[in-house]
């Protein structure tokens, strides 16, 4: 019996080693470096607005405009439309661009010599007279935008300059004068000669194009 007792005194309390678990686990957590910590934000109280602005370009008949056909034209005859673009409130454009398509291409739009000319003058600061050869009203001033006669067949394949930009919600206003050039043609007994730039016609579509205006870096 002495034995027993003897041995039973030397094993630890079962308090004893859960006490020893507890204060092992404690300085684990201390070596493994986890701190208490303060923390702070700051932010608006009013939520700030911030919005992507729009650039848009409208194209309205000025007169008849494109709205009306040229018709029976002869070489060395002069037409002249008329359209006014619309640059929009938000976005200033530039790099503005003149480019034409025809839906049944015929001499009248491929023949860079035989074929349609035309010619775009812009009204500055006054608007048209959109009669005869057309004139510039009031205190406005004529600036020619493209140069003479320009042959269609080359804002078909790539669209010609204009002017470099368009401030936002500001007007142009354009005449288009479209010519047929002088040439000389022999029709013999009713027959037009081969390549004959008579009695042909062409379905065309103007587009006027830009691009953003340079962007900017503002502060305040």
């Amino acid at each position: 019996m002495s034995g027993l007792t003897a041995a039973s005194s030397r094993r630890p309390s079962p308090r004893l080693l859960a006490a020893f678990a507890v204060g092992a686990a404690g300085l684990a957590i201390t070596g493994g470096g986890v701190y208490a910590a303060l923390n702070a934000t700051a932010s608006n109280t009013t939520a700030q607005s911030a919005s992507s602005g729009v650039l848009s370009l409208t194209m309205t008949n000025n007169g008849v405009g494109f709205s009306q056909g040229v018709s029976n034209l002869a070489p060395g005859d002069v037409v002249n439309r008329y359209v006014t673009l619309t640059q929009g409130a938000d976005l200033a454009g530039k790099d503005l661009t003149l480019a034409v398509a025809d839906a049944t291409p015929t001499l009248l739009t491929t023949d860079a010599t035989k074929g349609l000319h035309v010619t775009v003058t812009q009204c500055v600061g006054g608007d048209w007279t959109v009669t005869g050869a057309g004139s510039c009203t009031g205190t406005g001033a004529t600036t020619q935008v493209l140069a003479t006669n320009v042959a269609l067949n080359t804002l078909a394949s790539t669209p010609a300059a204009l002017s470099t930009s368009v401030a936002a919600g500001s007007t142009v206003k354009l005449q288009l004068a479209l010519s047929l050039p002088n040439q000389n043609e022999t029709t013999v007994n009713g027959v037009a000669p081969t390549g004959t730039i008579q009695g042909l016609s062409s379905a065309l579509t103007w587009t006027f194009g830009e691009t953003q205006r340079t962007a900017t870096t503002t502060g305040s």
